[in-house]
């Protein structure tokens, strides 16, 4: 559509203006005066998962430095269900004017082999922005479970198959998928109880109603801190800086295990340019900010703000790795 040059749009009335408007996503704004203003307003980011959880932890964290850069407040709203499909639908009916984005993470690319009709495909209605962090996993299990290391962990699973509770958030995500993983390469079998979040499984592990949950260290930490749970492992490829102690599940008998979570910012297809681009720049200042990495690096997360072409080819790759352990394990969600 045309924009009018700016005598033509004295002329036009307030209905014509407003209708031009929701037609462009750009309330009418030349692309010249929307890039000078956005973001004019508070930015919304629509996180997929429970309160109190690693995704929420960690977008809560970055958000305020995302705020700061941007130099407009940003709002954290929670909107759970579905697999993260609930959340999926509100970003991608929400105007596409750069003030919605998704805190999103491997049901990106896992949710289109698990789950049937979905209304949307996802490669082609998100666009990636940026990695924000890396969220390294932790086997942990109730403070009276009999086994004390990832090693008699193992031992005990393999003598009574299929009766070790483990929760995971949800299913098909990678706290799941690592699961499922340490199944097929350690030859055992678990009992897998999928939460909406991870805060849910970690809740029921330090109460008892499980053994065991596979969630991120930053989801974790308040288990332990509790004194109701204990860590076996981590799933990172390398010991995390904050549970130095803790051993990774490939150097017990896995080589080359490396299960990480993670949490990007993706914008609905059709989101401005500037938008995106000054939101993958915000994700990159951010990460530079001490009082960040501060906050976040105690918990086990990792920062990483890549750039859109990198976060995009590495989630081809990890596409086509995920996909395929889905068919290998057979995984399906109800």
């Amino acid at each position: 559509m045309a924009v009018p040059s700016r005598h033509t749009s004295l002329s036009l009335s307030r209905r014509q203006l407003l209708g031009a408007g929701v037609a462009s996503g750009l309330a009418g704004l030349a692309p010249g005066a929307f890039a000078q203003e956005w973001p004019a307003r508070p930015v919304r980011m629509v996180v997929p998962f429970s309160a109190g959880g690693a995704a929420d932890t960690s977008a809560r964290a970055v958000g305020q430095r995302l705020s700061e850069a941007l130099g407009q407040p940003l709002t954290i709203e929670n909107r759970t269900g579905g697999n993260a499909v609930v959340a999926a639908t509100a970003v991608l009916g929400a105007p596409r004017d750069g003030y919605t984005f998704i805190w999103d993470a491997a049901n990106q690319i896992t949710n289109p082999v698990l789950l049937k009709d979905l209304s949307f495909d996802y490669r082609t209605a998100f666009i990636p922005i940026s990695m924000a962090v890396r969220a390294p996993q932790a086997l942990v299990v109730r403070h009276d479970f009999p086994a004390k290391t990832f090693d008699e962990f193992i031992a005990s699973a393999k003598a009574r198959p299929g009766t070790i509770s483990i929760g995971t958030p949800p299913s098909g995500a990678m706290g799941h998928l690592a699961v499922a993983l340490l199944q097929q390469r350690a030859g055992i079998q678990l009992l897998h109880t999928p939460y909406r979040g991870g805060a849910d499984a970690a809740r029921d592990v330090m109460g008892g109603q499980i053994d065991a949950a596979l969630i991120t260290t930053s989801t974790a930490r308040g288990t332990l801190a509790s004194g109701k749970t204990r860590m076996l492992a981590v799933t990172s490829a390398a010991r995390s800086q904050a549970y130095p102690d803790i051993p990774t599940i490939a150097e017990r008998g896995l080589p080359g295990y490396d299960m990480d979570d993670w949490f990007g910012v993706f914008a609905p297809a059709g989101t401005p340019d500037v938008a995106i681009r000054r939101m993958q720049d915000a994700v990159a200042k951010a990460a530079q900010n001490p009082a960040l990495a501060a906050s976040v690096t105690p918990m086990g997360m990792v920062l990483v703000a890549n750039s859109q072409a990198e976060f995009t080819q590495w989630l081809g790759t990890q596409r086509d790795l995920l996909q395929k352990l889905i068919k290998d394990a057979n995984i399906t969600i109800s």
